[in-house]
Protein backbone atom coordinates (compact mmCIF):
# COMPACT_ATOMS: atom_id res chain seq x y z
CA UNK A 1 0.00 0.00 0.00
CA UNK A 2 2.70 2.45 1.18
CA UNK A 3 4.62 1.63 -2.25
CA UNK A 4 1.37 2.03 -4.06
CA UNK A 5 0.83 5.77 -2.24
CA UNK A 6 4.28 6.33 -3.17
CA UNK A 7 3.79 6.09 -7.31
CA UNK A 8 0.79 7.69 -7.18
CA UNK A 9 2.45 11.13 -5.60
CA UNK A 10 5.50 10.85 -7.57
CA UNK A 11 3.26 10.51 -10.85
CA UNK A 12 1.26 13.45 -9.49
CA UNK A 13 4.36 15.67 -9.08
CA UNK A 14 5.61 14.44 -12.54
CA UNK A 15 2.27 15.58 -14.26
CA UNK A 16 2.95 18.89 -12.79
CA UNK A 17 6.05 19.94 -13.42
CA UNK A 18 5.25 18.87 -17.34
CA UNK A 19 2.39 21.15 -16.96
CA UNK A 20 4.44 23.87 -15.37
CA UNK A 21 7.41 23.71 -17.64
CA UNK A 22 5.21 24.03 -20.65
CA UNK A 23 3.64 27.62 -18.90
CA UNK A 24 6.49 28.64 -18.00
CA UNK A 25 8.16 28.17 -21.58
CA UNK A 26 4.94 30.12 -23.15
CA UNK A 27 5.13 33.01 -20.74
CA UNK A 28 8.78 33.40 -21.02
CA UNK A 29 8.55 33.40 -25.00
CA UNK A 30 6.90 34.90 -27.53
CA UNK A 31 5.11 32.38 -30.08
CA UNK A 32 7.19 32.75 -32.96
CA UNK A 33 10.07 32.02 -30.58
CA UNK A 34 9.19 28.67 -29.00
CA UNK A 35 8.43 27.52 -32.39
CA UNK A 36 11.95 28.42 -33.55
CA UNK A 37 13.30 27.33 -30.43
CA UNK A 38 12.29 23.58 -30.99
CA UNK A 39 13.28 23.56 -34.65
CA UNK A 40 16.91 24.34 -32.64
CA UNK A 41 16.94 21.90 -30.54
CA UNK A 42 15.50 19.31 -32.57
CA UNK A 43 18.17 20.13 -35.43
CA UNK A 44 21.28 19.82 -32.48
CA UNK A 45 19.73 16.45 -31.77
CA UNK A 46 19.57 15.11 -35.30
CA UNK A 47 22.89 16.44 -36.82
CA UNK A 48 20.78 19.21 -39.35
CA UNK A 49 21.96 22.59 -39.49
CA UNK A 50 18.38 23.77 -39.88
CA UNK A 51 14.81 22.12 -39.17
CA UNK A 52 11.22 24.09 -39.84
CA UNK A 53 8.18 22.81 -37.59
CA UNK A 54 4.89 21.93 -39.45
CA UNK A 55 1.57 20.31 -38.40
CA UNK A 56 2.10 17.28 -39.75
CA UNK A 57 5.05 14.64 -41.30
CA UNK A 58 2.64 14.22 -44.49
CA UNK A 59 2.51 18.19 -44.88
CA UNK A 60 6.55 18.46 -44.68
CA UNK A 61 6.94 15.47 -47.25
CA UNK A 62 4.37 17.61 -49.21
CA UNK A 63 6.06 21.25 -48.79
CA UNK A 64 9.90 19.05 -49.87
CA UNK A 65 7.87 17.17 -52.92
CA UNK A 66 6.61 20.65 -54.00
CA UNK A 67 9.86 22.31 -53.56
CA UNK A 68 11.66 20.07 -55.31
CA UNK A 69 9.00 20.13 -58.42
CA UNK A 70 8.37 16.26 -58.25
CA UNK A 71 7.70 14.17 -61.31
CA UNK A 72 7.16 10.28 -60.54
CA UNK A 73 7.62 8.84 -56.90
CA UNK A 74 8.36 5.39 -55.80
CA UNK A 75 7.42 4.33 -52.23
CA UNK A 76 7.47 1.38 -50.44
CA UNK A 77 4.28 -1.07 -51.05
CA UNK A 78 3.75 -0.59 -47.24
CA UNK A 79 3.41 2.55 -45.86
CA UNK A 80 0.86 5.23 -44.31
CA UNK A 81 -1.72 5.92 -46.83
CA UNK A 82 -1.41 9.50 -46.86
CA UNK A 83 1.98 9.48 -48.06
CA UNK A 84 0.78 8.72 -51.74
CA UNK A 85 -1.89 10.94 -51.39
CA UNK A 86 0.74 13.49 -50.55
CA UNK A 87 2.28 13.14 -53.64
CA UNK A 88 -0.92 13.43 -55.73
CA UNK A 89 -1.66 16.68 -54.38
CA UNK A 90 2.40 17.63 -54.94
CA UNK A 91 1.04 16.90 -58.87
CA UNK A 92 3.11 13.63 -58.51
CA UNK A 93 2.54 9.87 -59.88
CA UNK A 94 3.48 6.96 -57.45
CA UNK A 95 4.41 4.09 -57.92
CA UNK A 96 5.16 1.47 -55.42
CA UNK A 97 8.19 -1.30 -54.88
CA UNK A 98 7.96 -4.19 -52.88
CA UNK A 99 10.56 -4.02 -50.07
CA UNK A 100 11.27 -4.59 -46.42
CA UNK A 101 12.04 -0.65 -44.66
CA UNK A 102 12.64 0.32 -40.94
CA UNK A 103 12.34 3.46 -39.88
CA UNK A 104 13.30 5.40 -42.91
CA UNK A 105 12.47 5.18 -45.94
CA UNK A 106 13.50 7.28 -49.40
CA UNK A 107 10.78 8.54 -52.16
CA UNK A 108 12.80 7.42 -54.77
CA UNK A 109 14.44 9.25 -56.41
CA UNK A 110 14.61 12.14 -54.90
CA UNK A 111 15.87 12.92 -51.56
CA UNK A 112 13.39 13.41 -49.71
CA UNK A 113 13.11 10.86 -46.58
CA UNK A 114 9.82 9.70 -44.26
CA UNK A 115 11.35 9.33 -41.23
CA UNK A 116 8.04 9.35 -39.22
CA UNK A 117 8.90 6.26 -37.72
CA UNK A 118 12.15 6.63 -36.31
CA UNK A 119 14.37 9.67 -34.23
CA UNK A 120 18.29 9.33 -33.53
CA UNK A 121 20.85 11.42 -32.69
CA UNK A 122 22.99 12.73 -35.44
CA UNK A 123 20.48 10.81 -37.91
CA UNK A 124 20.56 13.52 -40.67
CA UNK A 125 22.46 12.66 -43.82
CA UNK A 126 23.74 15.67 -46.01
CA UNK A 127 22.17 17.35 -49.10
CA UNK A 128 18.41 15.23 -47.65
CA UNK A 129 15.49 16.41 -46.36
CA UNK A 130 14.46 14.22 -43.90
CA UNK A 131 10.99 14.39 -42.00
CA UNK A 132 9.56 13.16 -38.91
CA UNK A 133 6.58 13.02 -37.25
CA UNK A 134 5.34 14.33 -33.97
CA UNK A 135 1.87 12.40 -33.68
CA UNK A 136 0.21 10.12 -30.46
CA UNK A 137 1.92 6.79 -32.00
CA UNK A 138 5.20 8.58 -32.30
CA UNK A 139 8.38 8.57 -30.61
CA UNK A 140 8.15 12.38 -29.50
CA UNK A 141 4.63 12.89 -28.87
CA UNK A 142 3.14 16.14 -29.10
CA UNK A 143 0.04 14.99 -30.15
CA UNK A 144 0.48 16.35 -33.97
CA UNK A 145 3.15 17.84 -35.95
CA UNK A 146 5.92 17.25 -38.17
CA UNK A 147 9.48 18.50 -39.01
CA UNK A 148 11.90 18.07 -41.93
CA UNK A 149 15.42 18.55 -41.64
CA UNK A 150 17.43 19.92 -44.13
CA UNK A 151 20.52 21.36 -45.25
CA UNK A 152 19.35 24.03 -47.63
CA UNK A 153 18.96 27.39 -46.28
CA UNK A 154 17.00 28.82 -49.68
CA UNK A 155 14.81 25.94 -49.04
CA UNK A 156 14.46 26.93 -45.33
CA UNK A 157 13.34 30.66 -46.22
CA UNK A 158 10.66 28.67 -48.76
CA UNK A 159 8.84 25.77 -46.23
CA UNK A 160 8.79 29.04 -43.79
CA UNK A 161 6.63 30.85 -45.82
CA UNK A 162 4.83 28.10 -47.41
CA UNK A 163 3.99 27.04 -44.10
CA UNK A 164 2.03 30.02 -42.87
CA UNK A 165 -0.28 31.13 -45.37
CA UNK A 166 2.90 33.01 -47.49
CA UNK A 167 3.57 34.97 -43.99
CA UNK A 168 6.67 35.92 -42.81
CA UNK A 169 7.33 35.41 -38.58
CA UNK A 170 5.69 38.52 -37.83
CA UNK A 171 2.02 39.78 -36.57
CA UNK A 172 -0.61 40.02 -39.44
CA UNK A 173 -0.65 43.80 -40.34
CA UNK A 174 2.73 44.20 -39.97
CA UNK A 175 3.64 42.52 -43.31
CA UNK A 176 3.36 45.33 -45.48
CA UNK A 177 3.15 42.53 -49.12
CA UNK A 178 1.78 39.56 -49.55
CA UNK A 179 3.41 37.74 -52.62
CA UNK A 180 3.45 33.87 -51.52
CA UNK A 181 0.60 31.91 -51.59
CA UNK A 182 1.07 29.53 -48.99
CA UNK A 183 -0.66 26.62 -46.68
CA UNK A 184 -2.21 26.58 -43.21
CA UNK A 185 0.18 24.13 -42.43
CA UNK A 186 2.41 25.89 -39.31
CA UNK A 187 2.86 24.25 -35.92
CA UNK A 188 1.38 25.91 -32.72
CA UNK A 189 3.03 27.23 -30.01
CA UNK A 190 1.62 25.00 -27.65
CA UNK A 191 2.66 22.05 -29.57
CA UNK A 192 6.53 23.34 -29.60
CA UNK A 193 6.49 23.98 -25.99
CA UNK A 194 5.27 20.91 -25.38
CA UNK A 195 8.01 19.05 -27.41
CA UNK A 196 10.57 21.25 -26.23
CA UNK A 197 10.09 19.72 -22.46
CA UNK A 198 9.23 16.38 -23.63
CA UNK A 199 12.83 16.27 -26.31
CA UNK A 200 14.86 16.62 -22.74
CA UNK A 201 13.55 12.67 -22.24
CA UNK A 202 14.83 11.36 -25.62
CA UNK A 203 17.08 8.72 -26.19
CA UNK A 204 19.87 8.35 -28.72
CA UNK A 205 18.06 5.75 -31.02
CA UNK A 206 14.26 4.94 -31.18
CA UNK A 207 12.28 3.07 -33.83
CA UNK A 208 8.91 2.26 -34.32
CA UNK A 209 7.37 -0.60 -36.08
CA UNK A 210 4.14 0.24 -36.81
CA UNK A 211 2.06 -2.82 -39.21
CA UNK A 212 0.73 -0.62 -42.59
CA UNK A 213 -1.80 -2.31 -45.53
CA UNK A 214 -0.02 -3.51 -48.76
CA UNK A 215 -1.00 -0.18 -51.02
CA UNK A 216 0.55 -1.74 -54.09
CA UNK A 217 -2.78 -2.91 -55.00
CA UNK A 218 -4.96 -0.58 -52.76
CA UNK A 219 -4.13 2.74 -53.47
CA UNK A 220 -6.23 3.60 -56.79
CA UNK A 221 -6.30 7.00 -56.58
CA UNK A 222 -5.37 9.37 -59.53
CA UNK A 223 -4.21 12.63 -59.60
Amino acid sequence: MTNYVLLFCLKIAFTWTFYIKIIWYNMRMNPYKVVHDFEVKMANFVGSPYAVAVDSCTNALFLCMVYLKIKKIILPSKTYISVPCAVIHAGGDVEFENYYWEGSYQLKPYPIYDSACKLAKNMYEPKTYQCISFSANKILNIGKGGMVFTDNLDAVHWFKKARYEGREEKPLMDQEVFDFAGWNMYMTPEQASRGLVLASYLKDHEVRHPEYPDLSFKFKAKK
